[in-house]
C-alpha cells in the first residue's frame, strides 16, 4: 500500500559496497523530484541525496564521492549505490518523492541542506547495519 517500497537493506562490512532500491511505479506524479533520507540511531532524519526529473542530484557532505543516487525513468526504479561504507552509516534509509519546481537540484543542495522537508510520498524504510 505505500507509494514507495525500498529494498536492498540488510548487513554489510565496513569497507564494502551495497545497493538500495526504490520502487516508484505508484507516485502519481507525471513530474518529481526523488531523495534518499537515513535516520542514524539517536539522531534525527536527514537528507543523503536528491534527484530531478532532469538527472540533477545532490550529495550530503558525508556521503559525497562514496555514494551514488540514480534512477531507471523506464522501469520507475531509484537506486542509492553505497561505496566505501563505514560504521556511521548504519540507519534505516527511506525513499521519498515529492512535486517540485524544475531544475530544483541544480545547485547541488536539494533535500541534504539543513532544512526540514515534507515530503509527499514516503517509503517505510529500509534497514542496513554496517559491522566492522
Amino acid at each position: 500500500q505505500a507509494p514507495l517500497v525500498e529494498s536492498g537493506g540488510g548487513s554489510v562490512q565496513a569497507g564494502g559496497s551495497h545497493r538500495l532500491s526504490c520502487d516508484a511505479s505508484r507516485v502519481p506524479y507525471r513530474k518529481y523530484c526523488m531523495a534518499w533520507f537515513r535516520q542514524r540511531p539517536g539522531e534525527e532524519r536527514e537528507g543523503v541525496a536528491g534527484i530531478d526529473e532532469d538527472g540533477a542530484t545532490a550529495y550530503a557532505p558525508s556521503v559525497k564521492g562514496r555514494f551514488t543516487i540514480s534512477k531507471d525513468n523506464a522501469e520507475n526504479i531509484l537506486y542509492l549505490q553505497m561505496n566505501s561504507l563505514k560504521p556511521e552509516d548504519t540507519a534505516m534509509y527511506y525513499c521519498a518523492a515529492d512535486r517540485c519546481p524544475r531544475g530544483y537540484c541544480n545547485a547541488g543542495t536539494c533535500y541534504v541542506d539543513d532544512a526540514y522537508y515534507d515530503m509527499d510520498q514516503w517509503g517505510r524504510g529500509t534497514l542496513v547495519v554496517i559491522s566492522s
